[in-house]
């Protein structure tokens, strides 16, 4: 972090002295003036702060409900990782829905679709046409 901030006061002091050249006039522009001194870092909440658990940033309900929500969103992850490579869990839905009509279809339109097939071979194979 520090890092960051002394190469933005690098670039902007770098910006002042360039601007301090003279302009196709002849006369120097005025520099930018400094930049206020950085806010004291008293203010700043680190990430390794613990924060005080009687004093929390949400009630102990929206607490609850959020783990509620991300245990739930856990649990869908866990069972779409049970199916096959690239099936998710609307296509599982679809499939399953499909699964009897495809049957019945099949059961109604199979038979005569084979018997056809079947007629054709034989037909083309013996050159005879029934």
């Amino acid at each position: 972090m520090e890092d960051i901030l002394a190469s933005i006061k690098r670039v902007i002091a770098e910006d002042g002295r360039v601007s301090a050249r003279p302009a196709r006039g002849g006369r120097p522009t005025a520099a930018p003036p400094a930049p206020p001194p950085p806010a004291p870092e008293d203010d700043v909440l680190e990430l390794s702060d613990p924060v005080d658990e009687g004093h929390g940033l949400v009630s102990e309900d929206a607490a609850a409900a959020s783990a509620r929500s991300l245990a739930a969103l856990s649990a869908l992850k866990e069972s779409s990782q049970a199916l096959p490579q690239g099936d998710g869990p609307l296509e599982a839905v679809v499939r399953e829905m499909l699964k009897p009509m495809l049957k019945d279809w099949l059961d109604q339109h199979l038979p005569d679709m084979v018997e056809e097939l079947v007629t054709r071979e034989i037909a083309r194979i013996t050159g005879k046409h029934f």
